[in-house]
């Protein structure tokens, strides 16, 4: 990636004793990624399946830019700090709840060997560490989880976040996260703490992890009503409600995600497996009254065809059960072709067919409808497919 770089070296006063200086950067980056969409079997309006063509961005990326620095301290020590926005280059607005720097914004400090030490708002580690080893990772959205229950395309980020990542030792690294909730006299409310490893060796790479996020608005502080209307407030975590698969999910009282990922690359394939268990714990407000769980299990297989053409397909399989049981079967393909350094077109499209039943904002139980990946498309039926076109330009 092209990087416009401003760069600064700062000089004390020379003295009798010798010279003392100080090196420090800033780096300005983004992207844009931007397509045209087809989606059939999505919802309108009045409830019904219709078709819809757009433009539509962030396929496989989300549009940003971004400043990050660094000043060197002296004795191998660096101060750094990351600020990235997120927006929609449709119409200009804020993503990320309309966040002026939501995708990160963090301060902190690392050391070759030392590791880094962060504070802000973050990813979790296992954004970090482990969805890199997925499919979601070489193309987007169209590649990830429905409804994102795991958190597989990155929907939720950390305020508040305390965060250490270890140097990379024989191959092996961890890293380490915890959230302050930040409300007088309940030190639990809101919180969120995970914790991830990765170790690779050659061709071959694993990580594992685990993500616990609570919910801020605890059932001390919510009002008697419809239990639904009791949502996902005041957590140091966004929360991963992206569609239908987990909407009614939304005043769980916390989401707990464990996930784990294998990947080997050979010459110019590149292949990954994938399982993740994602639960969402009740309270008495809360809607629904049984934990549900999400059992997530996928594969991804690239192909470099051309150092310019990359090429790959992915399934995932989704089970949902406790509070509704359905089941989610995705199949996507993909492909990227590289036109310089900084600009590429692609191609990737998914179908997906959904069974069983799943849990409506309403509270009833109703039959399952298909929602690709992290979208926010719904479906009055049972199938669903998408197909974007698009182009990317990083600077």
């Amino acid at each position: 990636m092209k990087r416009i770089a401003l760069s600064t070296l700062s000089l004390a006063l020379l003295g009798a004793t010798g010279a003392a200086h100080a090196q420090s950067s800033v780096t300005l980056y983004g992207l844009i990624d931007e397509s045209i969409q087809f989606a059939h079997n999505t919802v309108d309006a009045t409830g019904k399946n219709t078709n819809q063509v757009g433009l539509v961005a962030g396929n496989l990326q989300g549009s940003r830019w971004g400043l990050k620095g660094t000043e060197d301290l002296g004795g191998g020590l660096k101060a750094i700090f990351q600020l990235e926005n997120g927006f929609d280059p449709n119409n200009g607005r804020l993503n990320q709840g309309g966040r002026l720097f939501g995708r990160q914004a963090y301060v902190g400090l690392t050391g070759d060997q030392w590791g880094t030490f962060t504070l802000g708002r973050q990813y979790d580690p296992l954004v970090d560490l482990v969805q890199p080893l997925t499919g979601d990772n070489f193309f987007g959205s169209t590649f990830t989880t429905p409804g994102d229950v795991d958190n597989n395309d990155n929907s939720s980020r950390t305020n508040s976040a305390i965060k250490y990542t270890s140097p990379v030792w024989g191959g092996f690294q961890f890293e380490g996260m915890y959230a302050l909730g930040g409300v007088a006299g309940q030190t639990g409310s809101g919180q969120s703490w995970a914790g991830a490893a990765t170790y690779g060796t050659g061709p071959f790479s694993i990580a594992a992890g685990y993500f616990h996020m609570s919910n801020g608005n605890t059932l001390a502080s919510r009002t008697a009503g419809t239990p639904p209307t009791a949502g996902w407030n005041g957590s140091t975590s966004d929360g991963t409600f992206d569609n239908q698969v987990n909407g009614a999910y939304a005043a769980a009282k916390s989401i707990g995600i464990a996930s784990v990922a294998v990947q080997y690359v050979a010459g110019p394939f590149t292949a990954n497996l994938r399982y993740s268990n994602a639960q969402y714990k009740p309270d008495a407000f809360s809607g629904f009254g049984s934990t549900q769980k999400y059992n997530v299990g996928g594969a991804y297989l690239g192909y470099q065809a051309t150092p310019a053409l990359l090429v790959g397909v992915g399934y995932i399989y989704t089970k949902s059960s406790g509070d509704a049981s359905a089941t989610y079967h995705q199949v996507s393909l993909g492909g990227d072709y590289n036109l310089s350094k900084r600009t590429d077109v692609y191609l990737v499209g998914a179908y997906q067919h959904a069974s069983g039943d799943q849990r409506a904002s309403n509270g009833s139980l109703v039959s399952a409808g298909a929602a690709i990946g992290s979208y926010g498309y719904n479906s009055a039926s049972s199938s669903q497919e998408i197909v974007s076109l698009g182009i990317r330009h990083k600077f």
